[in-house]
């Protein structure tokens, strides 16, 4: 539960909607994300995948969307007819669920799989070639920049 309301706050800012969504974040209540449960793997130095168990949930029930490095897993649990059961106990949860994901501007989502009610999410780090480090060659003092004598000219 929140205990604070920051809406009067973010009415009058301009371009701080990072800012505002890390503060969301922060007072976010966090037994709502306990739902559905989910792992972070390494894999290389730049390969990742986010493991989540959606079990009871088909393929077409679940959507991945990567929007301003979020991204984005909703699971929508459609109860046809035929699913209108009466249970005894019902352990295995199918209610909809949201799940956001920071993404770093470096980390792309390069594709995902469903697979015996996991669903896998495969990430991979892309470092641009003008942010990743390199190597300066240390010259030799004056002798790496050449100085060209010239002659003096006579004063008039």
């Amino acid at each position: 539960m929140r205990a604070f309301d920051f809406a009067p706050l973010l009415r009058s800012s301009v371009g701080f909607e990072n800012l505002n969504r890390l503060v969301d974040l922060a007072t976010r209540d966090a037994s709502a994300e306990a739902f559905p449960p989910y792992n972070i793997e390494k894999l290389t130095q730049d390969a990742y995948r986010i493991s989540m168990a959606v079990a009871g949930f088909s393929r077409e029930e679940l959507d991945l969307t990567v929007q301003e490095n979020t991204l984005i897993i909703t699971g929508r649990g459609a109860e046809t007819d035929a699913e209108k059961r009466e249970f005894l106990h019902r352990g295995i949860a199918k209610r909809a669920f949201e799940r956001r994901f920071q993404l770093a501007d470096t980390i792309k989502v390069t594709g995902a799989s469903y697979e015996h009610g996991l669903l896998n999410i495969e990430l991979v780090r892309e470092v641009p070639e003008h942010k990743k480090p390199r190597k300066v060659e240390i010259g030799q003092g004056l002798a790496a920049h050449p100085v060209i004598e010239g002659q003096k000219l006579a004063a008039e």
